[in-house]
């Protein structure tokens, strides 16, 4: 069958394959959606630091770019079907292990929850890597004259997931009920099952590279022994950092880092090998870096940024909000990339896109936005700005170097991801945690070394090669904000009563381990000190309380407690009902309770505005130094719009003896092309 005979628009097949990828970057992006505003949850539950935090959501992220690399070289030998499997069976593992995380830390305490949260989002990640080594190539396939503009609708998907996930999480929110952020997670199953039916024993065809004869040694020479230099560089990163670590951890052992970059220089020399030494290309080597800090800036600062605007703002709803706002506006500009793609050509969108990043990150930087309408003008300049970076660089790969094939692709979509998950996610936790910490020692040293955790952590792979620079910080800890948190949401509630002039025995009570009674407890309200006349009481006292008013055909006060204390009372019952109580839990929760009794809740009304002030500018300060990547970004596509200048202007390259003959046949694969 020639190219003249092909239909001149998709077909059922055609169309079903697009969507059901589609749908794969909707489950991808409710998961990661979804992380982003958990991991408050994660951290408060099992005592993480911000550094810890941000090393579970890289593993999200690395292990997306192992897959993705390492898949894109099984593609045209295994097929696109049987890869889609694969992805399938990671994404219901990685659920099962997540899920586990709170039996195994009730047993095992927080060492053993972290290893289960990592463990379980790096099958999540290769779950989603494992698609995006499929759905890349597949979409070049199914519309190779329209490759950028379908790309981009192709990876508008992602926002959605996004937004599906925090739509879920705001119903969640409103239900007027504490929900577990396992049910939160979970959601993200439902576009699981529909890529897998939607996918299941349907015909897939070859690749474009595949389909014109092109073999994967050639493919591996087209991208050459320098293109794969980025990947290989973060793939010995990967080993030293996250891989052998964990191996060693095992093992009961330590590995030197000469052993990761040796295993890195193995890989490279093999790939040497089998391309008979091919020199490749500088300029994909200059797109792969490009697609690396695309990866840094874009999806390590989406790692955080609801949590960063929950913090900003003071509210989750509201940050959640903002959030649905930004990928709404890269859900439609991505649907409609076409005309824009044609008026501007890709790089020059990539250069305008840089600089508006930029503009937009180090706006949410500064101290004017915030509240609410001015974080929200910021965060809409930063979200035009990265609506296009990741699928047009795709595009510009997929168009230039189509020989290259699902591997050149596969490169750049890894590479991309690697150093989100490496540098990204765990770099901006690191820069939070270094200028709160900066910030606070400075104005409280006594606040600090009551809320500091006990490990230092460090920016990985800069604090190795710049220890005077990006030196190991110890963080605020996690779990003792979760108790000043609590305590501090206590506060307020029984101000606000007061402020509604409810009568004295209608006030809140609010739990104490130590002598109730009344008093005034300092808090800071709208910038300015207020003092809060709070009625503490014991569980006995509060149990009298409760047994008079109802003698008297009275509504009770409310209790107000901390999660702590609930999670005590609920140790206590088990153990009064004979039920066993895992005795690491246990320590866990009462060490933290004699350190809020004796430490932090004396000192509550000291350490209040300092706390909150340093997480702060800890948040804002981060993104505003993270401008910097998409500033170094906008240098590079600019000195690719003087190279492609100089070089006769942007055109994509033709893939000899696979351009349909009819340039108005824009859809799929000829029927020869096709198969399982």
């Amino acid at each position: 069958m020639n190219g003249a005979s092909r239909p001149a628009s998709p077909g059922l097949n055609e169309k079903i394959l697009f969507w059901a990828s589609f749908a794969t970057l909707i489950a991808a992006g409710i998961g990661f959606s979804v992380r982003g505003a958990i991991v408050k949850d994660w951290g408060q539950q099992f005592g993480f630091t911000q550094a810890e935090l941000g090393t579970i959501n890289g593993g999200g992220l690395w292990g997306f770019g192992l897959a993705i690399i390492f898949f894109s070289f099984l593609a045209d030998r295994f097929g696109y079907g049987k890869l889609m499997l694969v992805a399938f069976l990671f994404h219901a593992s990685s659920a099962v292990l997540t899920f586990a995380a709170t039996p195994v830390y009730n047993a095992y305490g927080k060492a053993a929850a972290f290893t289960c949260l990592n463990l379980g989002m790096w099958l999540f990640a290769l779950g989603n890597g494992t698609c995006e080594a499929v759905i890349n190539p597949l979409t070049a396939t199914l519309f190779p004259r329209n490759k950028t503009h379908w790309l981009n609708i192709l990876h508008a998907g992602w926002p959605l997931g996004l937004i599906l996930g925090a739509v879920i999480l705001l119903g969640f929110n409103h239900s007027g009920e504490t929900i577990r952020w396992e049910y939160k997670l979970g959601v993200f199953l439902v576009p699981v099952l529909a890529y897998g039916l939607l996918m299941f024993n349907r015909p897939f065809p070859r690749s474009e590279a595949d389909a014109a004869g092109v073999s994967m040694a050639d493919q591996m020479g087209t991208v050459g022994m320098v293109g794969v230099a980025a990947a290989v560089g973060l793939f010995g990163l990967t080993l030293n950092t996250q891989i052998l670590p964990l191996v060693g951890k095992a093992a009961g052992t330590a590995f030197p880092q000469w052993v990761g970059w040796a295993g890195a220089g193995v890989v490279w020399a093999g790939y040497a090998v089998v391309t008979r030494f091919a020199f490749g290309s500088l300029l994909i080597l200059f797109l792969y870096v490009l697609h690396a800090l695309v990866g840094y800036v874009e999806l390590g600062t989406d790692s955080w940024i609801t949590n960063i605007t929950e913090r900003v703002l003071e509210n989750q709803n509201t940050a959640l909000m903002a959030f649905i706002w930004t990928n709404l506006l890269m859900f439609t500009l991505r649907f409609f990339a076409g005309p824009i793609v044609h008026k501007i050509n890709p790089v020059g969108l990539l250069f305008a896109s840089a600089l508006l990043g930029t503009a937009g990150l180090y706006m949410l930087g500064m101290p004017f936005t915030s509240s609410v309408w001015p974080w929200v003008a910021a965060v809409t300049v930063y979200g035009i700005g990265k609506t296009f970076y990741w699928p047009t660089l795709l595009g510009v790969i997929s168009e230039r170097f189509p020989k290259g094939g699902a591997l050149a692709l596969g490169l750049s979509g890894g590479t991309g991801m690697l150093a989100a998950g490496l540098l990204g996610s765990p770099g901006i936790g690191y820069k939070q945690d270094y200028f709160a910490v900066e910030k606070i020692k400075s104005t409280s040293p006594a606040t600090y070394d009551r809320y500091k955790a006990a490990e230092a952590s460090g920016f990985p792979l800069v604090t190795e090669l710049a220890p005077a620079e990006a030196p190991p910080v110890a963080g605020l800890d996690n779990a003792k904000l979760k108790v000043f948190d609590d305590y501090k949401g206590s506060i307020k509630k029984v101000w606000a009563a007061v402020q509604d002039k409810a009568p004295a025995e209608k006030l809140p009570r609010v739990l104490t381990d130590g002598t109730g009674g009344t008093r005034d407890v300092g808090l800071v309200v709208d910038d300015k000190a207020v003092h809060v006349p709070v009625t503490f009481v014991t569980r006995a006292e509060y149990k009298t309380i409760a047994e008079e008013a109802k003698k008297s055909g009275k509504e009770p006060p409310a209790l107000l407690e901390t999660t702590l204390q609930s999670d005590l009372a609920t140790l206590e019952k088990s153990k009064s009902e004979g039920k066993s109580v895992e005795s690491k839990l246990e320590e866990t929760l009462t060490q933290l309770r004699t350190w809020w009794v004796g430490q932090g809740e004396p000192a509550f009304s000291t350490d209040e505005q300092k706390l909150d002030e340093a997480r702060t500018y800890g948040a804002k300060t981060a993104l505003m130094y993270t401008a910097a990547v998409p500033a170094v970004l906008a240098v590079g596509f600019l000195l690719l719009i003087l190279y492609f200048a100089a070089t006769g202007g942007y055109k994509p390259v033709e893939l000899a003896g696979h351009t349909p003959a009819d340039p108005r046949d824009r859809y799929g694969a000829p029927a020869e092309h096709w198969g399982r």
